[in-house]
């Protein structure tokens, strides 16, 4: 996956995160463990992001990043 693909799946992503939160707030009841899904895989993107950013910046081919566990990069910082 190159970093574009990534950020197209950073972009449905955060879309679903924000229909889920608009639809809470109407009143809607929303399943936690969907919106914990989202975050934790937004988690996990934009971590890849990261590792392919380094990779690159040290001269490595940034495709040999991988996907971190979500235990690894659950509540990261964005």
């Amino acid at each position: 996956m190159d970093d574009k693909q990534i950020f197209d799946q950073i972009r449905e992503l955060v879309n679903a995160e924000h229909d889920l939160r608009a639809a809470e707030q109407s009143g809607t009841a929303v399943d936690p463990r969907r919106l914990r899904s989202l975050e934790e895989t937004l988690d996990q993107c934009w971590d890849l992001l990261r590792k392919r950013r380094a990779l690159r910046d040290s001269g490595l081919d940034p495709d040999d990043a991988e996907q971190a566990p979500i235990d690894e990069v659950e509540k990261y910082l964005q």
